[in-house]
C-alpha cells in the first residue's frame, strides 16, 4: 500500500468535515478472531458482554487494566469511513486500521461527546471517554504521516483515528444500516468501568 502524503492526507480535510452529523451509514464491518487476522462482514451481532461477537476484543484483553482483562470503554472501536478512504483508498484496504465499525458520519468530539449514544442497526453503541489514538501498528501499515495527522491537534479534535464505544443494547448490525445520535443517558454511565 502506497503511504499517503500530509499534503494528500490535508486535501481529505474538507470531505472528512462534511460527514453525516446526525444520520449516516455503516459503510463495512471488520471482525479480528485473532491478531493480525481481519474477516469482512456484511452482518455482525452487537453483545453487551463480548463485544463484536467472534471478535477477540474479550481474549485479548487490555494493557490499561492491572489484571489484563479487556478495557469494556474499548469494546467496539468506531471509524469514520472518509477518514480511511483519504488514508488507504478503496474500502478493502481499511481492515488493518484494526477497527469494528466504519460509518460515514461525523464522530468528532463536538458531535459525539462522552455518552452520546449511537443508534446502528438494531444495536445501540454509547461513546466512552478513553482515547483512541494511532499506534505502532497503525503507523507500520499506513505511514508515518498518517499517524501524526490523525493524532494532530485538528485529527483529535476531528478524531480521526476513530472513537471508542461499548455496547448498551445487543442487535445484530448489517453493513448499509443507519447510524442516528441521541443525548448520552447518565442513568446508564459507568456500567462497565
Amino acid at each position: 500500500m502506497t503511504h499517503r502524503t500530509a499534503e494528500e492526507l490535508d486535501a481529505a480535510l474538507g470531505h472528512i468535515r462534511e460527514a453525516p452529523s446526525d444520520c449516516g451509514e455503516v459503510k463495512l464491518i471488520v471482525c479480528r478472531p485473532r491478531s493480525e487476522e481481519r474477516r469482512i462482514l456484511s452482518e455482525g451481532r452487537f453483545d453487551r458482554e463480548e463485544g463484536l461477537v467472534g471478535d477477540d476484543w474479550r481474549a485479548r484483553g487490555s494493557s490499561s487494566h492491572a489484571d489484563g482483562r479487556a478495557n469494556p470503554l474499548a469494546q467496539v472501536t468506531v471509524m469514520n469511513s472518509r477518514v480511511l478512504e483519504a488514508i488507504a483508498g478503496e474500502p478493502g484496504d481499511w481492515p488493518p486500521a484494526g477497527d469494528q465499525l466504519y460509518m460515514d458520519f461525523d464522530v468528532s468530539a463536538e458531535n459525539l461527546p462522552e455518552g452520546t449514544r449511537l443508534s446502528v442497526g438494531q444495536a445501540l453503541l454509547e461513546v466512552t471517554a478513553k482515547p483512541h489514538t494511532g499506534c505502532a501498528k497503525f503507523t507500520r501499515r499506513f505511514g508515518l504521516e498518517a499517524m501524526r495527522w490523525v493524532n494532530s491537534e485538528d485529527g483529535m479534535k476531528l478524531r480521526l483515528r476513530g472513537i471508542n464505544t461499548r455496547v448498551v443494547q445487543s442487535g445484530t448490525v448489517r453493513v448499509g444500516d443507519l447510524v442516528t445520535k441521541s443525548a448520552p443517558d447518565r442513568g446508564d454511565a459507568g456500567r462497565n468501568s
